[in-house]
């Protein structure tokens, strides 16, 4: 199982990743960032992300759950210290109790309703800033990296 377990995610500010569960997100300006990020490291997603997808994403093992899958079955199967979980809302809730560190990067829109971050029932996680990377400083749009505090 991988020592690093980490959630990566675009999100407006009221906390959504998308509008809706299919939505091929053009709003995100940090996909330099994430491909720099996850590059070499498994990416697990679940089957409406990798939908969402032109392609598989080159140079990362990917992932695609289904149903039947569980969060444990899936990290035991993962050989490396590091793994990025990419979305969506489902899999982010799935894999909370596992989050190592969370890569969030807000951005400047209020969507009102959508995709949460997280879905309802997901566990309180207490979080330790760890680091500020700025990704586009004129639009004021940074990602902001925490760690879980019980790790």
């Amino acid at each position: 199982m991988p020592k690093e377990i980490i959630l990566i995610a675009a999100v407006t500010v009221d906390g959504f990743i998308a509008r809706h569960n299919l939505e091929v997100t053009s709003w995100s300006l940090d996909l330099s960032l994430f491909k720099k990020q996850t590059m070499g490291y498994p990416v697990i997603m679940g089957a409406n992300t990798f939908k969402t997808l032109s392609s598989e994403l080159y140079g990362r093992e990917n992932i695609v759950l289904n149903r039947k899958d569980t969060s444990e079955s899936v990290l035991k199967k993962i050989n490396g210290h590091r793994c990025f979980i990419i979305g969506g809302g489902a899999t982010y809730s799935l894999f909370s109790s596992f989050i190592t560190h969370l890569y969030v990067t807000p951005h400047p829109y209020v969507f009102g309703e959508g995709v949460r971050l997280f879905e309802k029932g997901t566990k309180e996680l207490k979080l330790q800033f760890n680091k500020l990377i700025a990704v586009d400083h004129q639009k004021g749009i940074y990602q902001y990296q925490y760690k879980v505090k019980d790790f």
